[in-house]
């Protein structure tokens, strides 16, 4: 299996050199760059077209949740953040990040597999705090939420009950094994499901079935 090529971008020197060995040490991964702003993050995208940028919210120049509108047209980008806040969160998700992952709350392994997961568009990470920030916005949504009304999106029962083990976290082989289907249909199903909620990632057609992506006008 090959190697994910994974740009790092945090201000924190520090903090930085400990995800590029943690990262390097799993054998998942091979870091291609490092950037310490959220401008520089782009340009590195832009320059080595990694398969994932791994994204700090809080930087210098650019932050995280301004540059992750630009970072997910060009890749896979997995927000890794000691920030919490359910409304960065939200926004980070609505920008087009395919995962949310705080410090403190998840293992090595995790990691690793988060990485792997969200390049090869297996699964959207999401660490407790953000799944907590994204069910918190169908109970109370904010003003211009989209309210999570699931019916005008045309999905079969079948495609809701992937919908529905997407929105939980679960990963492709495991909604295939939950729903006694083969990964091979689970993905066309997920397929049609983007294709009629009008989104191209995982993590935007959880915010747009839970009424909590922005509309488009």
């Amino acid at each position: 299996m090959s190697r994910v090529r994974v740009i790092v971008a945090d201000d924190n020197p520090v903090v930085r050199s400990g995800l590029v060995a943690l990262l390097e040490a799993t054998g998942e991964a091979d870091v291609v760059a490092e950037a310490g702003d959220g401008r520089r993050a782009i340009e590195l995208t832009e320059q080595h077209r990694p398969d994932l940028v791994l994204l700090d919210v809080r930087m210098p120049l650019l932050d995280g949740v301004t540059a992750v509108t630009t970072l997910s047209r060009l890749t896979t980008v997995l927000m890794l953040t000691y920030t919490d806040d359910p409304d960065v969160i939200r926004a980070a998700i609505r920008g087009g990040a395919s995962g949310y992952l705080v410090h403190g709350t998840f293992t090595v392994e995790e990691l690793a597999r988060a990485v792997r997961d969200a390049a090869g568009g297996h699964g959207n990470p999401l660490s407790p705090a953000a799944v907590s920030a994204l069910m918190e916005a169908v109970k109370q949504p904010a003003e211009r939420a989209a309210p999570p009304e699931r019916d005008r999106f045309g999905l079969s029962d079948r495609e809701a009950q992937v919908m529905d083990l997407m929105a939980a976290g679960r990963a492709n082989r495991d909604i295939a094994a939950e729903l006694f289907l083969s990964e091979k249909t689970v993905k066309n199903h997920i397929n049609r499901i983007y294709a009629k909620l009008a989104v191209d990632n995982r993590a935007a057609a959880i915010a747009r079935w839970l009424g909590t992506a922005m509309e488009t006008r």
